[in-house]
């Protein structure tokens, strides 16, 4: 018989499980309704008209998606993703990607500032405190790169910059451990929009499956991580 699970960390197993579920079922939903033709010729006359002003606004336009995609990075009910498509059909995927990588990590930096400088309390208003408060009791007190390169892949966006910032991590370290795991991340996000506009359902599919794929592979070698190390708490 298979060693049964502790109950707190089955409890995050099943939470990961959900929300990469939940996520795969969305971009099935968007695959779905890109073979609508009345739905997928609306989306390119929406982006046709949305492109002339963001061509007459180019500085203002990339400043407001670096503002806003730091703001995906910091809060888990808001996304920069539903801007991609646009920006990738106004900027192409290059210009398109670095934006969005500059802002998760601008988003990422103001979230360590918050959680070092602002505490606890301001940071179980941001992210979901069970969630939280399962991983500050089982991080060790000296986080070092391979756990928190582990961590930034496996979980939301959102939460690595705020327990570290807790958990006082070296900022150089985050921010290396954050630049490194971003830039791939930003790259597939840009695929996905494009796919999207290229009426690719398929590809975004498998785009999705990987991604996920990869974070729920780094959730299992957190945990290993963590127990091996006596962080594991039953």
């Amino acid at each position: 018989m298979a060693p049964r699970l502790p109950r707190p960390r089955l409890a995050q197993f099943l939470h990961h499980w959900r929300r990469a579920l939940a996520l795969l079922l969305l971009c099935a939903l968007v695959a779905l309704l890109l073979s609508v033709d009345a739905l997928f010729a609306a989306l390119h006359q929406l982006l046709a008209q949305a492109a002339p002003y963001i061509g007459a606004h180019p500085l203002a336009g990339r400043v407001v998606f670096v503002a806003l995609s730091g703001l995906s990075a910091m809060l888990a009910f808001f996304s920069s993703a539903v801007l991609v498509p646009m920006a990738v059909y106004s900027w192409g995927r290059a210009g398109t990607a670095l934006l969005l990588w500059l802002g998760w990590l601008l988003g990422g930096a103001c979230a360590y500032a918050t959680g070092r400088y602002l505490g606890r309390p301001m940071v179980r208003g941001l992210v979901p405190a069970r969630l939280a408060d399962f991983y500050l009791r089982r991080l060790p007190a000296q986080v070092d790169f391979p756990t928190a390169l582990l961590f930034q892949v496996a979980m939301p966006s959102e939460l690595p910059g705020y327990l570290f910032g807790l958990l006082r991590v070296p900022f150089r370290l985050y921010l290396a451990v954050l630049a490194l795991v971003e830039a791939p991340f930003a790259a597939g996000t840009v695929l996905l929009g494009e796919s999207l506009i290229r009426r690719q359902g398929g590809w975004m599919l498998v785009l999705a499956v990987l991604g996920l794929g990869t974070s729920l592979l780094a959730v299992h070698r957190l945990h290993r991580r963590l127990r091996a190390g006596g962080g594991e708490e039953d």
